[in-house]
């Protein structure tokens, strides 16, 4: 259960706050619960975290299984950050959406993916995307990546072994340039340069650990991106419907296509197939 009272009595919307880009500091003093992060209601036992583990374990009555699976993936190059992803959604065997958008925009220079439970990742990514806009107002400036994953990572501790279930990564471009981070929801959070995270991960690094490169150009890299989805999609039954890519430069993040699977799998068919060794 979500507790809603750090909204203000008399705020209904970020309309509210003043729009005229003034330093208004007077709002902060006046609603001091208007940026206090949400809390939920535990469980009435004496120890949260084992009770969630037991109904999560194979001795329960009515066992909590989480069923799940998705494809993400980004990383470095020259020119940026390609991230790709799928958009199908699946309970089990049964697949939910064909629809879904595994990319959240928190701000113009940073997103965010998701992996897990998809109402965990949207959830806390969109939590995040509040503190990102918060900070902005009081420092002037804009959160960097490592920040703003540090700042999701905490968030998710604070909850470790109550049943979240996220892999995501945080990607974008600060100051010190482009930037990718891996956080999930025991609050691990790693840098690095490539990461696929979800069922379908293997799959498509196989695809990426064949054509990755520094140097790659802007058109290889977003093929190769689009190319190491397609492939899990194929091989991993819970990953499909259609891969949606984006790319991060030095002004931002740009969309850059939504392509069904199917229209690529008759794609790849149709090309040459390489000799074999």
């Amino acid at each position: 259960m979500l507790n809603l009272d750090f909204l203000p009595s008399g705020t209904s919307s970020a309309m509210d706050l003043p729009q005229d880009g003034s330093d208004d500091s007077s709002t902060f003093a006046m609603n001091p619960k208007a940026f206090q992060h949400p809390s939920f209601v535990m469980p009435s036992v004496d120890d949260p975290v084992a009770w969630m583990q037991h109904q999560m374990s194979a001795d329960a009555e009515n066992r909590i299984k989480m069923a799940k699976g998705t494809t993400t993936l980004a990383f470095k190059f020259k020119e940026g950050i390609i991230v790709a992803v799928d958009s199908r959604a699946t309970g089990g065997t049964y697949i939910a959406s064909q629809s879904v958008k595994k990319v959240i925009e928190i701000n113009p220079y940073l997103l965010g993916t998701m992996a897990g439970g998809a109402a965990d990742c949207s959830y806390w990514e969109r939590e995040l995307g509040r503190r990102c806009r918060v900070y902005e107002l009081r420092n002037k400036e804009r959160i960097s990546v490592a920040a703003a994953s540090k700042l999701l990572s905490n968030m998710v501790y604070a909850y470790k072994g109550m049943g979240l279930s996220m892999g995501t990564m945080i990607v974008g471009w600060d100051k010190t340039g482009p930037a990718l981070f891996y956080v999930d929801s025991d609050g691990q959070r790693l840098k690095g340069d490539l990461f696929s995270v979800g069922s379908g991960s293997t799959f498509a690094y196989g695809v990426l650990d064949a054509g990755y490169r520094e140097d790659l150009s802007v058109a290889e890299a977003i093929e190769l991106g689009r190319r190491s989805i397609y492939h899990a999609t194929f091989r991993d039954a819970a990953s499909g419907g259609v891969v949606n890519v984006y790319h991060i430069k030095r002004d931002g993040w740009e969309f850059i296509s939504q392509t069904d699977v199917t229209e690529l799998h008759y794609q790849y068919a149709d090309e040459p197939k390489p000799a074999l060794v």
